[in-house]
């Protein structure tokens, strides 16, 4: 079953904002420091992935391209917009500031973006080893019991997009290997994971209130990063 990995991703997460719910009655100056540690946290883990790849004019070109079609579509204003939609089914009455949107889109940004989503979607869907995204359950069930005691309830919600993320993945890599050679998918998921690797430093930022960066509309440089590093191989190999 394809998407056995993905299901027990969503799961995980739920269960870790359950557990967060528990610890959310705490000092806010204690949430204040936990979310720094957490936003430092979410850098370092950025840079590791960012030191994937040494093509530097991949990583920059597609950043660039992806960034010039996430502006157009502006899909950083629609994902906040989905999350104010969700802040407001759930908290009608609107007698307490809540966290809701923002809990939503920082957790489905930190859960979407990175390399064990794209690996771990992709081992489920060719080789029917779920075994990387049973571990990417535990680690973001972790993160999302830590977010939600300074972010709330809204980071449950991350669940869906997770789901519907690593499940397109997976029912996409059992057709992959038809037309994409081994040797190239795997110069992808390195240069893949060096992109995501920024973007992962920019919500770490974004989380220390450091920059203001528009994240959601830097995610098309997840794909556009497949179509740059072939034309690349291609200049590189008429050289």
């Amino acid at each position: 079953m394809e998407l056995l990995g993905p299901i027990v991703n969503g799961i995980g997460i739920i269960i870790g904002t359950l557990f967060g719910l528990f610890f959310s009655r705490i000092p806010e100056r204690f949430k204040e420091t936990i979310m720094s540690g957490i936003g430092l946290t979410v850098i370092i883990i950025g840079l590791s992935m960012g030191l994937a790849s040494d093509r530097i004019i991949v990583i920059l070109l597609s950043l660039l391209t992806g960034a010039v079609i996430g502006e157009l579509f502006d899909l950083d204003e629609k994902l906040n917009r989905l999350g104010a939609y969700i802040e407001a089914k759930f908290n009608k009455d609107g007698k307490n500031e809540s966290k809701i949107s923002e809990g939503f889109v920082t957790a489905s940004l930190i859960f979407v973006i990175g390399a064990l989503a794209v690996v771990g979607a992709l081992d489920s869907g060719l080789r029917g080893d779920h075994e990387i995204l049973y571990t990417k359950a535990l680690i973001d069930g972790f993160v999302a019991l830590v977010l939600t005691t300074t972010l709330g309830i809204g980071v449950i919600f991350s669940a869906v997009p997770v789901v519907l993320y690593e499940g397109g993945i997976a029912l996409f890599a059992t057709q992959i290997d038809k037309f994409i050679p081994e040797d190239l998918l795997e110069l992808f998921i390195e240069d893949m994971t060096a992109t995501g690797g920024l973007l992962i430093v920019a919500i770490g930022l974004n989380l220390l209130k450091i920059t203001q960066i528009r994240v959601a509309n830097l995610l098309p440089s997840l794909l556009t990063v497949g179509i740059v590093l072939y034309v690349y191989i291609q200049i590189e190999s008429m050289l």
